[in-house]
């Protein structure tokens, strides 16, 4: 585990020394692209969001909860009866 956290800290000084040595407008340029492609990237998904809850169709029915499934019980009555443990005395 500690040579994991050596090797990503090793990569991580590789990379901000990289930074480091580009030309501060080369910085500037890459932080705007960076910045311009999530904001695209969320105003994408807002936009999705917006589409997928403006359908009619898109409808959300909220009940009571009532107590445990049915289906449930029967399902683990069966699995029960066929497990035969023994316990010690």
């Amino acid at each position: 585990m500690k040579k994991l956290r050596d090797k990503i800290e090793h990569y991580m000084l590789e990379v901000e020394n990289h930074w480091k040595v580009l030309a501060v407008a080369k910085q500037r340029l890459l932080t705007k692209i960076f910045f311009g492609g999530y904001a695209l990237l969320t105003v994408i998904f807002i936009i999705n969001v917006f589409i997928s809850t403006s359908q009619r169709s898109n409808t959300m029915s909220i009940h009571h909860i009532d107590g445990i499934s049915k289906k449930t019980l029967e399902k683990d009555s069966g699995q029960n009866d066929t497990v035969n443990s023994k316990v010690k005395e």
